[in-house]
């Protein structure tokens, strides 16, 4: 049940609630009123009936000693020299019963109560009509109430989803201090704005970070590689250029990342068959991968974009995982797996995030390699899964679009 509908029920609970004490307590005070009316009246007839009796003269028509029908609660009342009144009947008619002892007997006037018990009846009526109006009325008030605030509520909720899935300029535009009044929910939607406006700037803040590195390393590399050629041939000048092309490599993959993270980045799709294009990217590699091709088909899709997602994929399997890397094809989906310890479970969770590396005992990093997959696959639409293999090791799951 949602928060909506909780709210609406508690409103119609309490109103209802609120409407039956109420209306129990007009019913006892309007019952007391009425019939207080009526018991004067008969009280007033029997003073008058007891002077009658007294001086000889004649009663009033509904009057009498010790008449018929007379309650016997009352005939007590008068053995006992007392007076009272009670509701009773008389030939089948509701009447107000008034008696007081006269000489030993009991001395009793009646007059209708039919019209005072149809009046309170209608009074009764009244009184449940109109709580059962006031409870609807304020019912349909906090359902409209309880609606706006559901509606805020989900429009503030849905802006947190989007910037989740990397929305970052979703704003809810329910800023603190604009509009009629302040309440809780116009503080959350500006607290979620100011949250998403201040991530914002530091994700881009880090973006700017990341491109002016990889540009500002690019010239004193390019020096430093030409600079490593005048070397004398050795195993120094080696392990130079080794560490200059590793610093490359980091450089480049920098520079694809800002690209990346820029929106830069346009896919030029073209229709290949899946298998071939999962065995260039092997081949392209130089490293050692069965291929398994349990159903073909042909894609539309940037062939040097999968290329490089699948490149990244192998080269990682090798240096993190264990051979054998297995790449299977069944029909739009490839599953790249490896016999090693796995993905730790921060990245399968959260996915992975450049300049973080795993667990070091258990040989696993997810840095800058995994992450220009998700970027690469973002520009092609195609999904991503992390996990573990059947048996052990790292599972990764690509599942291309239907273009």
């Amino acid at each position: 049940m949602g928060l909506r509908w909780r709210i609406a029920l508690t409103i119609t609970a309490v109103s209802c609630a609120v409407a039956a004490v109420l209306g129990v307590l007009v019913h006892n005070v309007v019952t007391r009123q009425v019939v207080g009316e009526v018991r004067k009246e008969v009280r007033d007839e029997l003073d008058y009936a007891l002077s009658a009796y007294e001086y000889g003269t004649t009663m009033p028509d509904r009057a009498g000693i010790d008449p018929a029908g007379l309650p016997q609660r009352l005939r007590d009342l008068a053995a006992e020299g007392r007076r009272g009144t009670i509701v009773g009947e008389r030939d089948g008619e509701p009447v107000m019963w008034s008696a007081a002892p006269a000489d030993g007997k009991a001395l009793a006037v009646w007059q209708p109560f039919g019209a005072t018990r149809e009046r309170l009846d209608t009074i009764d009526t009244a009184i449940l009509g109109s709580a059962l109006l006031a409870a609807g009325t304020v019912t349909l008030a906090g359902l409209f109430l309880a609606a706006r605030i559901s509606r805020r509520l989900s429009a503030t909720a849905a802006v947190a989803r989007r910037i989740t899935d990397g929305d970052l300029d979703a704003r809810v535009g329910m800023s603190a201090g604009h509009g009629k009044g302040r309440d809780e929910v116009r503080d959350v939607a500006a607290a979620l704005d100011s949250m998403a406006e201040s991530l914002q700037r530091r994700l881009e803040s880090e973006k700017r970070f990341t491109a002016d590195v990889a540009h500002e390393l690019r010239t004193p590399l390019t020096g430093m590689v030409a600079a490593a050629g005048l070397l004398p041939e050795g195993r120094p000048k080696e392990m130079i250029n080794d560490r200059l092309q590793a610093l490359r490599g980091l450089t480049e993959d920098l520079l694809e990342i800002s690209r990346l993270d820029a929106g830069a980045e346009k896919a030029e799709l073209s229709e290949h068959p899946l298998g071939a294009l999962v065995e260039w990217a092997v081949r392209g590699t130089g490293l050692d991968a069965e291929i398994e091709v349990v159903r073909d088909v042909t894609v539309r899709t940037d062939r040097r974009r999968l290329d490089r997602i699948l490149s990244n994929l192998i080269v990682n399997s090798h240096k993190h995982g264990r051979p054998p890397v297995t790449l299977t094809v069944d029909g739009r989906v490839i599953e790249v797996t490896d016999q090693g310890d796995g993905y730790p479970p921060e990245l399968v969770e959260q996915g992975p995030q450049r300049f973080r590396t795993g667990d070091p005992g258990r040989g696993r990093g997810h840095g800058l390699g995994l992450t220009i997959v998700m970027g690469q696959a973002g520009v092609l639409g195609i999904e991503v899964e992390f996990g573990a293999a059947e048996g052990g090791g790292a599972r990764t799951v690509l599942r291309l679009p239907e273009h």
